[in-house]
């Protein structure tokens, strides 16, 4: 059982920036993909980003360039670092986790095996 613990949600000002947590226990042995997501009021959960087993990345269009994606092996921890954000940004995050080298097509909700609980993130 693989569970994941999401940290370092808040309050900021437009044009500020977070950082995202995503520590992962459990399994660990297992190979696997991680990806970002968030999920606004009234509106479907969004891809943002995914990282693979070999470090590639990719981003939604939404947040390329202002958002960056990366995993620590030694702390089994994926961050998003989140810059220049917009009140469009404002919803709850989450990290999630696939088994496997690589995730396709990443940005969609049942291609995850694992789910953290969401962190909110509001930009006013």
């Amino acid at each position: 059982h693989v569970q994941l613990v999401e940290s370092g949600g808040g309050s900021v000002q437009a044009g500020g920036s977070l950082r995202l947590s995503c520590t992962i226990s459990g399994r660990t042995y297992e190979k696997h993909c991680m990806g970002w997501f968030r999920q606004a009021p009234g509106k479907e959960r969004e891809g943002l980003a995914s990282i693979d087993y070999t470090g590639t990345t990719i981003f939604a269009k939404s947040v390329e360039g202002r958002f960056t994606i990366s995993f620590d092996n030694a702390k089994n921890t994926v961050y998003l670092q989140m810059n220049s954000l917009k009140p469009e940004d404002t919803a709850t995050y989450y990290c999630a986790a696939a088994v496997g080298y690589l995730v396709r097509p990443w940005d969609r909700i049942s291609s995850y095996n694992y789910w953290g609980q969401g962190t909110q993130v509001t930009v006013s």
